[in-house]
């Protein structure tokens, strides 16, 4: 981690952090309100330093963390976690939203494959009641 370092753009930061897999994706994110800072939202050249806090919200999972460190260079995974620290009430949450969405999707199946000829004329002749 680069301790030289006293402030970074958010949206470096939030690369660097592996929360986006490109620069352009945070910078899209943060501009499209998804991320906020310190319950504000604002744009993608926001200097982040140390002690400020984060709202990351990505697809489905949202992420409240405190910056702990600051970093414009991408490391690997386990140094990246080093850089932030989520909130306990946030992983807690985060485990109980994915724990709900594997309950609803468990009981629908999807069939094994494409519908041929002959199963689109038994759909045809099922709908129209014939």
């Amino acid at each position: 981690m680069e301790s030289a370092l006293s402030a970074v753009r958010l949206d470096k930061w939030l690369w660097a952090a592996r929360f986006f897999k490109t620069r352009s994706m945070a910078t899209h994110a943060v501009n499209g309100g998804k991320v906020r800072y310190n319950d504000a939202r604002t744009r993608a050249a926001k200097n982040v330093a140390v002690g400020d806090e984060l709202i990351i919200n990505t697809g489905h999972e949202e992420f409240r963390v405190t910056v702990l460190a600051v970093s414009g260079t991408r490391r690997p995974a386990s140094e990246a976690r080093l850089l932030y620290e989520e909130r306990e009430e946030s992983v807690r949450r985060r485990e109980e939203e994915r724990e709900m969405r594997r309950l609803l999707h468990a009981g629908g199946m999807t069939p094994p494959r494409r519908p041929d000829k002959r199963d689109r004329r038994k759909i045809k002749s099922f709908i129209r009641k014939d």
